[in-house]
């Protein structure tokens, strides 16, 4: 097994997500690499095509991963758009030849067993092709957080493509949200984005 780390090393008061990633792992190493941390919190494991990367995930992370779903969940509600909390269930398989939790994810309209919207904080890129896993998976809408910013991604036929305004939430003023998860307070944050819808 040959390894490949992209480990960042903090000091507890910058702490961030730390990132290791090793190829040609099979997929019984991968179950049983993950089964040892089985009791152990905090650790998330994307495997792809023999890549496997485990990800320690920070408070930054799932404060920003909270802030965005608290915001879409009250805009969904103000809104009247039904939809389904499904969190970050494991999804894929060994015929998939992946593995992955989204860091969280939502039905609309009805629930489904693929998820809509997958969503990814980014702090530590492991370098693994996320789109590729969520193509065979057929996710309708990929969001990612990353650098302060909000990237879409709508699955077209066999690819993804970037989008400016989601198709299942297309009247969701995009710059309003990303102006309200930058908000340095959480509770203001929510306050605000159903002020201003």
């Amino acid at each position: 097994m040959n390894v490949y780390t992209s480990v960042k090393y903090t000091s507890p008061e910058t702490e961030q997500d730390a990132c290791i990633r090793f190829s040609d792992v099979s997929w019984e190493q991968f179950e049983a690499i993950e089964s040892a941390f089985k009791d152990i919190g905090g650790v998330k494991f994307f495997y792809l095509d023999r890549i496997l990367q485990i990800m320690t995930v920070s408070p930054e992370h799932e404060t920003i991963k909270k802030t965005l779903c608290m915001l879409l969940e009250a805009y969904m509600r103000a809104s009247r758009i039904r939809f389904y909390g499904k969190g970050g269930p494991t999804l894929g398989n060994r015929d998939l030849g992946g593995r992955k939790e989204p860091d969280d994810s939502y039905d609309i309209g009805a629930p489904k067993i693929v998820p809509d919207i997958a969503i990814e904080v980014v702090i530590t890129s492991g370098r693994i092709d996320t789109l590729e896993f969520y193509k065979r998976l057929g996710v309708r809408e990929v969001w990612f957080w990353q650098n302060h910013q909000l990237s879409i991604y709508c699955l077209r036929g066999e690819n993804y493509e970037q989008i400016t305004r989601s198709t299942f939430l297309p009247y969701l003023d995009l710059e309003l949200l990303l102006c309200c998860a930058n908000m340095p307070d959480q509770y203001d944050a929510v306050t605000e984005l159903l002020q201003q819808i």
